[in-house]
């Protein structure tokens, strides 16, 4: 006896169309078939371990709070250094073009104003030259030495292992 569900008209007009993209999910592909053991007793095959990896004691160097000090430092010093320099240059440029009397004017001895200023160009970009030196001596070459020191006892340690 055959019911309503079983029938071959219901079966036609219920069943998904063929899409070759998404074809029907079959248990095991039509070549193979599936495994058996032939005898009860033979081993039954283990799916392999994964591998162990030690996590590091320390975070990875680029999250490290010390490279994000050390690049702090470092942006100041090459600000507070490039602002100095351009900073006077910027200064000079706006008074030759907007005080020409200013510039035209004379210091002492028939040495204009602007000549002055000028020259003064020179030593205010050794200042500037002093200044990135000595701010990277004093606050970036310690955190960077930390850094150094940290890294060689990490990877000694990873050597080590």
């Amino acid at each position: 006896m055959q019911d309503a569900f079983s029938s071959p008209e219901y079966q036609r007009r219920h069943q998904p169309p063929y899409d070759p993209l998404y074809p029907p999910p079959h248990p095991f592909p039509h070549h193979t078939s599936p495994s058996h053991l032939t005898y009860p007793w033979q081993p039954q095959p283990q799916p392999p371990e994964p591998e162990r990896r030690r996590q590091p004691r320390h975070h990875a160097l680029g999250r490290h709070s010390d490279i994000r000090v050390l690049r702090g430092a470092y942006r100041r010093q090459r600000r507070v250094a490039t602002l100095t320099a351009l900073g006077y240059f910027t200064l000079f440029l706006i008074l030759s073009a907007f005080a020409p009397g200013l510039m035209a004017s004379e210091v002492s001895g028939g040495l204009p104003t602007g000549l002055l200023l000028g020259l003064l160009q020179v030593p205010v970009t050794c200042l500037a030259i002093g200044l990135y030196e000595y701010t990277a001596r004093r606050r970036v070459d310690p955190i960077a030495d930390r850094i150094r020191r940290q890294t060689q006892l990490d990877a000694k340690r990873e050597a080590a292992r």
